[in-house]
């Protein structure tokens, strides 16, 4: 159990070395499949909450948009990352909307 001063005792943590020093350096294959696995994570946490903001269960947005729950349960675990056209499906299936912009530079 953490203690109180435990958590009062702040330390600047220096994000870019912690992952340097447990997935590599920015680049090498092993950041990059990093990088990766984080992204198919964060996509299906976005659209398990969009879906649970919907109020529709696995099975209904797998209904609508053709394919098995399982499918869907594994997007959102992190599990596989659904094609452009899946995911667009998707997205429509939840009333969002995707837009692809460039981005402002600095």
């Amino acid at each position: 159990m953490k203690t109180k001063d435990h958590l009062n005792n702040h330390q600047i943590v220096d994000f870019d070395a912690v992952l340097d020093e447990k997935f590599g350096k920015v680049g090498s294959s092993s950041r990059e499949e990093f990088r990766k696995e984080a992204y198919v994570y964060y996509m299906g946490q976005i659209i398990h909450n969009a879906r649970k903001s919907e109020k529709i269960t696995q099975a209904e947005l797998a209904s609508r948009i053709g394919v098995d729950k399982s499918y869907i349960s594994k997007i959102e675990n992190g599990d596989i990352e659904p094609g452009t056209g899946t995911f667009y499906r998707i997205i429509q299936a939840l009333g969002l909307r995707f837009d692809v912009v460039k981005p402002v530079c600095y």
